[in-house]
């Protein structure tokens, strides 16, 4: 229990914010799915899904390296399956 109102207003924000949070964090993971389902890459998916990865790394969600490391790897796998 927090003991003076900023402690009180800082715990419902932390509430706010993680619930938002795991939201972005869970369309982010259904949206990878989306796109290596029946291992054969969707790339008409590609495009929605990293500008949500860059979205949820400029607000904060994912850290801005791990962005980059999400994009590459699906680089890679769209560069493999394609034949470059």
């Amino acid at each position: 229990m927090a003991n003076t109102k900023s402690a009180a207003k800082r715990s419902r924000q932390t509430v706010k914010r993680s619930l938002r949070n795991r939201s972005v964090l869970t369309r982010l993971r259904s949206l990878q799915k989306g796109v290596r389902t029946s291992g054969k890459p969707d790339a008409g998916k590609l495009p929605g899904l990293i500008s949500a990865i860059d979205k949820a790394a400029k607000r904060g969600i994912i850290h801005r390296n791990a962005a980059n490391r999400r994009k590459a790897r699906l680089y890679k796998l769209f560069g493999s399956a394609t034949g470059k």
